[in-house]
């Protein structure tokens, strides 16, 4: 098998130390131990930011779940989104169990095609938007480290953030404390995964501050899945006046020679789930991965009712990805992906809240504008080695939106939330690979579409309130899904955008201050849905299906039994089907009206019982429950990952030690070895759609928070 290099880019020491002049800078004096504030189960004054203002979530018209830091943490490995996002109904977040395509997203149904990368939810950091223009994301520069909150927003008003309708998570990060402290952790589990990370917080005179620096290394759960992620990010806060305030951002991930397993075919997973599919190991199929990104926000009072809010941001994105085929052919664009990235933004808003005689209002005017520069080249891979030139283009998106936005309570008992959005999102690519065998491919598409989005709340009593809410998403293609026709060279310019219309009606409610109750229902009608038309050794192609339909219920239950016993209940119940028939696939296939979307789940649980009896050396136990439901694997339905459910434990410990905070715990995951499809590809040619998930598995970890 191919050996994989991990480069002095893979070095902790050298990722450490770029960050070491910040800790420095930030503060050079002593600090005191301090454990994070516990958070109540369920209160009635839980805030979330998820509409551009911070409101309680009983006041907002949309489904909203906000996972705090102690989740984030507790008895949790922290290396990515899909451990806590499981727990948000609604929302499928699959750790595929291969580093060089990173997590399976999907919300309601929408993002669940994709090959890699996250499309149809927003991301974002801090307001800083970890989605590109084109509308493709990715989670792995997400530090946890120092994470604060998440919160996951679902349905209408996902379409304020634009190029989406799935929904929007939000990842927060800690700001500077006093008195300061220094914080260490590590862990290690099955399969070689291994963690490390180091995390300064303080306040040093007007300048608050937060550096923090991780690594994961993992051997993988299957043969040639190796790969290790070095991430590092600062946040500064400062006030230069009492009306202004200031928020500096900047996050690095480099992350070398991730190896790619590629999927299964069903026969290859029934017999050896570890295996893998021999073209990863011919085509030694890889990914190497460096972004460096920093971002600035400013909020100035012009007067008691009048405040302005400028977000602005720019990074650098370098991929290398090894596919599995040579791509040797004229016209083939080769087997090795390589993309030069820059991207930047700017969102500027004013924000009016008068004082009005009765109730309160809140408007919102604002524009915003990114851009996304790419420089892609195809060569051919030779057996794992990069050969010849068989693609050069340079791929331009740039996006601009106008957005309103009006919060009125028209009376204490009731208030609206509506705004519209106008995008439009502009492709050019100008091809430099221009041959006899190879015309030129250069082209170019132009994307507009207003999203109007309103929402009302009626607060029935007191903790309880119901609310109903109609928006439209709009989601152009990516470039990775224009990146190639079903067929020749160029790109496919011929997909169209995808339109929805959603409706949503809610009940939340807070009972006796120990227990939190959301429930919600939904239907969403989308015109001209994306869907793959093929896929082959990590190449996909994509077309438009027709319309589509999504009906579904979501339901979140946190209740606080006293003496240390806490219970949490998520479901799902989602049928997301194509409503005409049309035809996909090579050979061409017809999909009957009525079948369900490849890889949407039609239902998925998650439930918690967790006790912390106080006392016994802050000995804490838990124990999880998981559900997912089948998964048709391509348009046809003509194979699907059965349904599964496993079960996860994990055994907490916490004391003070020589002045130090110290945590420990040891976590146990798919106790009873169930064998399962954790993910999978949505329409490989090849049939390997499978990616099979660990059996039974362990990790232990600990953190040492100091005073100095």
């Amino acid at each position: 098998m191919p050996s994989r290099s991990r480069g002095a880019a893979g070095n902790p020491a050298l990722v450490a130390s770029r960050w070491a002049l910040a800790v420095a800078a930030a503060h050079a004096g002593s600090a005191v131990a301090q454990s994070p504030e516990p958070t109540p189960v369920a209160v009635d004054s839980i805030v979330v930011t998820a509409t551009r203002t911070a409101e309680r979530s009983l006041d907002v018209p949309a489904s909203v779940t906000r996972i705090d830091a102690a989740t984030i943490r507790d008895g949790q490995p922290m290396v990515n989104l899909s451990e806590t996002l499981v727990r948000v109904p609604g929302l499928v977040s699959n750790n595929r169990q291969n580093y060089a395509q990173d997590l399976q997203v999907s919300s309601r149904g929408f993002g669940a095609r994709a090959s890699f990368g996250v499309r149809g939810v927003r991301l974002q950091q801090d307001g800083i938007p970890a989605t590109m223009p084109d509308g493709q994301g990715q989670t792995g520069s997400f530090s946890l480290l120092s994470a604060r909150a998440i919160e996951v927003l679902r349905g209408p008003f996902s379409s304020l953030y634009g190029n989406a309708s799935g929904g929007v998570i939000a990842v927060f990060t800690e700001d500077g404390r006093s008195p300061p402290s220094l914080t260490a952790s590590a862990g290690a589990g099955s399969y070689g995964a291994r963690t490390a990370g180091l995390k300064a917080s303080g306040v040093a005179g007007s300048l608050g501050y937060v550096v923090a620096t991780s690594r994961f290394d993992t051997d993988g759960y299957r043969r040639h899945s190796a790969a290790t992620r070095d991430l590092a990010n600062v946040k500064l806060t400062l006030d230069p006046s009492a009306d202004t305030s200031l928020t500096l951002l900047g996050s690095q991930q480099e992350q070398p020679e991730s190896q790619d397993p590629l999927g299964l075919t069903r026969t290859q997973w029934e017999a050896d789930p570890r295996q893998v599919d021999p073209a990863a190991l011919q085509f030694d199929t890889r990914k190497t991965i460096r972004q460096t990104q920093g971002g600035a926000h400013l909020e100035h009072r012009l007067s008691r009712a009048l405040a302005l809010k400028v977000v602005g941001h720019a990074g650098a994105r370098a991929v290398r990805q090894y596919l599995g085929f040579s791509g040797s052919g004229a016209a083939s664009s080769g087997g090795v992906v390589d993309l030069a990235r820059t991207y930047d933004g700017l969102d500027a808003r004013l924000v009016w809240s008068p004082e009005i005689a009765q109730g309160s209002l809140t408007a919102t005017v604002g524009a915003e504008t990114s851009r996304q520069r790419e420089h892609r080249r195809g060569f051919v891979n030779e057996n794992g080695a990069l050969g010849g030139l068989r693609r050069d283009e340079d791929d331009r998106v740039r996006n601009t939106d106008g957005y309103v936005q009006v919060n009125w309570t028209v009376v204490p008992a009731v208030s609206v939330l509506a705004g519209v959005r106008v995008s439009s999102v502009s492709f050019r690519a100008a091809d430099h690979y221009v041959t006899g065998a190879n015309p030129d491919d250069s082209g170019e598409r132009d994307f507009h579409h207003a999203n109007p989005v309103a929402g009302a709340v009626w607060r029935i009593g007191e903790g309880v309130s119901a609310y109903a809410s109609h928006g439209e998403g709009f989601e152009t293609p990516t470039f990775a899904e224009l990146a190639y026709r079903p067929s020749g060279p160029g790109l496919n310019l011929a997909l169209d955008a995808s339109t929805s219309r959603a409706n949503e009606v809610g009940v939340k409610a807070v009972i006796a201050r120990r227990h939190r109750v959301n429930i919600a229902a939904f239907a969403t009608d989308t015109d001209d849905e994306i869907v793959v038309n093929s896929a082959t050794g990590g190449r996909t192609t994509f077309r438009n299906a027709g319309p589509t339909r999504r009906r579904g219920i979501e339901a979140e239950w946190q209740a606080d039994w006293g003496r240390g016993v806490r219970t949490y209940v998520a479901y799902a119940r989602l049928r997301a089907e194509f409503a005409r028939d049309f035809t996909s696939g090579s050979p061409p296939v017809t999909v009957p009206a009525g079948t369900p979307l490849p890889g949407v789940p039609p239902s998925t649980a998650f439930a918690e019982l967790a006790w912390t009896p106080g006392g016994w050396a802050g000995f804490s136990a838990a124990i999880e429950a998981q559900h997912h439901g089948r998964v048709t694997v391509n348009d046809s339905g003509s194979d699907a990952a059965p349904a599964y459910s496993v079960f996860n434990a994990r055994l907490g410990f916490e004391r003070k030690l020589a002045g130090a905070a110290v945590r420990a715990f040891v976590r146990g995951n798919n106790l009873a070895g169930r064998r399962y499809a954790g993910s999978v590809i949505v329409g490989d040619t090849n049939g390997r759609y499978f990616e099979p998930a660990p059996g039974r598995n362990w990790f232990i970890g600990a953190s040492a928070e100091f005073g100095f």
